[in-house]
């Protein structure tokens, strides 16, 4: 079995760009494996119209955060989508426990309010 040794520090240095930033170790990918990666992550390649001072800002952020503004773009969509499914699950959530003790309620005293809307449409 083959161990490879740790290097401390070797997440912190990429992280940092320390490792993984210099141009003399970077190559393009050929179509197919292009293709290959969009699969695996299953990308979707898609067009949209983007203000520009919009794709300017992500531009400037993708630089200070070290990575590409698409792959942002992809993140920030990712965790708009992300924070508003949770807001809607937690809101039919809400509605589904407000009408569970509803029905408690209208349970809990034998249908009165029931008989009460009866009479009086009578």
């Amino acid at each position: 079995m083959n161990t490879i040794d740790w290097i401390e520090g070797t997440a912190e240095a990429w992280e940092d760009g320390a490792l993984g930033l210099d141009e003399r170790f970077m190559s393009g990918t050929d179509r197919v494996s292009s293709d290959l990666i969009d699969e695996a992550m299953e990308l979707q390649m898609i067009s949209i119209r983007l203000e520009k001072s919009l794709i300017a800002d992500f531009k400037a952020l993708a630089q200070l955060e070290g990575l590409g503004y698409q792959p942002l773009m992809r993140q920030a969509l990712t965790r708009f989508a992300e924070g508003e499914m949770r807001r809607h699950m937690r809101a039919a959530a809400e509605q589904r426990r407000t009408d569970e003790q509803e029905d408690r309620e209208s349970g809990a005293n034998g249908g009165a309010d029931d008989d009460a809307q009866e009479a009086s449409a009578a």
